[in-house]
């Protein structure tokens, strides 16, 4: 039996700790990918997964693999793709993670036309909240939103700047009015993203400089997305980078916050594990997207009008 491709199988069974999903993803017979683990088991003389009825995990031996074993198949992959590069295409499957709404209405056309300059290169697309570990969820790369990084082990790449603002809908605002200055926002319902605003406090740019406020409000979230949605509903007001309220402030179903104050903008970074060789596979959608974010209609789109 093949030891790499073992390994292979092994590594799709132990990021969706399933067999089931193995087998499924790869196209295989479920009793082909056990007995793959079985005689992978056999031959390094470990035990990789603790299987019971209903669950599967991984054991010490088996973190190492997964681990390690991407990195062997990723080392393999470019040998044979450095050979090919001259007159073929890199092809393979690429796992990609990203926010939820991000995901799936902005970087979804992006990756449609990547799909389309390179057919061989499968996309699989994973919606998270960016605190997944790479190595252990099989990702190639996240593309995370943040005002900052705080994982210093890996290795991130910054495709764009974005800014952010404040908004409401009309009905919120007309029962509760406009807020003046930063600090009028202390009597307002402010719904707060849990992860970009751990704290509660907004911080701003304006004439004077940086200013920060602490804020409440009766909804929190983890995702920009609910936030939102309540906006829209009138539940109050929330922050939220540009390209993601764009076309609600355009149709007037949200207005903007206090505009002569800027929220601190976010950046857009491409995060890889921390590998010294990039496969090919990730470098060509690296380049693709960074070449994306580059162009004159990605600053239209993200700035409001």
């Amino acid at each position: 039996m093949d030891k790499l491709r073992a390994i292979e199988v092994f590594i799709e069974v132990a990021q969706g700790l399933s067999f089931s999903k193995a087998a499924q993803s790869l196209g295989m017979a479920r009793g082909n990918v056990t007995k793959h683990v079985a005689w992978l088991e056999q031959t390094m003389g470990v035990q990789l997964l603790t299987r019971t009825t209903k669950s599967v995990s991984l054991t010490e031996s088996g973190l190492s693999l997964l681990e390690n074993g991407r990195e062997l198949l990723d080392r393999v992959e470019g040998m044979d793709a450095a050979v090919r590069l001259t007159v073929k295409e890199p092809k393979g499957m690429l796992r990609v993670g990203a926010p939820p709404s991000f995901g799936a209405f902005h970087l979804v056309p992006i990756i449609m036309a990547f799909s389309r300059a390179h057919p061989d290169i499968q996309v699989v697309l994973y919606l998270d909240d960016g605190r997944s570990d790479l190595v252990a969820e099989g990702l190639d790369m996240s593309v995370r939103i943040a005002t900052a990084l705080k994982d210093t082990s890996q290795v991130a790449s910054r495709l764009a700047v974005v800014p952010q603002v404040l908004v409401a809908s009309p009905a919120y605002l007309a029962q509760r009015g406009h807020p003046a200055d930063i600090s009028d926002l202390a009597e307002h319902d402010c719904m707060v993203h849990a992860l970009k605003s751990p704290t509660n406090i907004w911080t701003f740019t304006g004439a004077t400089g940086k200013a920060s406020v602490r804020v409440r409000g009766t909804i929190r979230a983890n995702y920009g997305e609910p936030l939102r949605h309540a906006a829209l509903l009138g539940q109050g007001i929330s922050m939220h980078p540009t390209y993601m309220v764009k076309q609600d402030l355009m149709a007037g179903r949200l207005e903007t916050v206090l505009p002569k104050f800027k929220p601190v903008g976010v950046d857009i970074y491409a995060v890889f594990p921390s590998r010294k060789n990039l496969p090919v596979r990730v470098r060509t959608f690296l380049d693709f997207l960074t070449e994306w974010f580059h162009r004159p209609d990605w600053d239209t789109f993200q700035n409001l009008p």
